[in-house]
């Protein structure tokens, strides 16, 4: 293995975590106005905790918000890249990446007071959270793998 098998693999995983991310908000939108619920505004409060960000007004407490959300999911590929690289069955590499953005979002969100524990969470909520991240994690693995052939195609060439 090269470094440029790395880099390539982590370029792929961000397009990938990019892709999720989209198909997801899109997802939580739909999720949102079928269960007659606000969109969240958690991603923007952990940036403010975590790196002291304090947007001006609401038009940019939401830019904040959006940003921060394509970032964290889009960063989320990188692992999923990095697993591409191991050789282990793409379904083995999604699994992975949901168990790691879903166990991410039961542990940071209330570690920061920004959500209850999971265990205060009611099975609606449980559901409705690990569905997203289904979402996301089987997106970024269609990607990754669409991605993935199509690179090991052109080297074939």
């Amino acid at each position: 293995m090269r470094i440029g098998d790395i880099a390539a693999a982590i370029g792929k995983g961000l397009v990938a975590g990019a892709a999720g991310t989209v198909v997801m908000t899109g997802s939580q939108m739909l999720a949102q106005g079928l269960l007659g619920e606000e969109s969240s505004d958690a991603p923007v409060q952990a940036v403010e905790k975590v790196a002291g960000v304090e947007p001006k007004g609401e038009k940019e407490k939401e830019r904040v918000n959006y940003a921060t959300h394509f970032v964290y999911g889009t960063a989320w590929g990188v692992p999923r890249g990095l697993l591409g690289l191991t050789g282990i069955p793409s379904a083995v590499a999604t699994a992975a990446l949901f168990a790691g953005v879903q166990g991410s979002a039961m542990t940071i969100m209330p570690a920061l007071d920004i959500a209850p524990p999971p265990t205060e969470w009611d099975a609606r909520e449980l559901a409705v959270d690990a569905f997203h991240h289904v979402v996301y994690a089987v997106t970024v693995g269609l990607v990754f793998g669409f991605l993935d052939r199509r690179s090991a195609q052109a080297r074939e060439r």
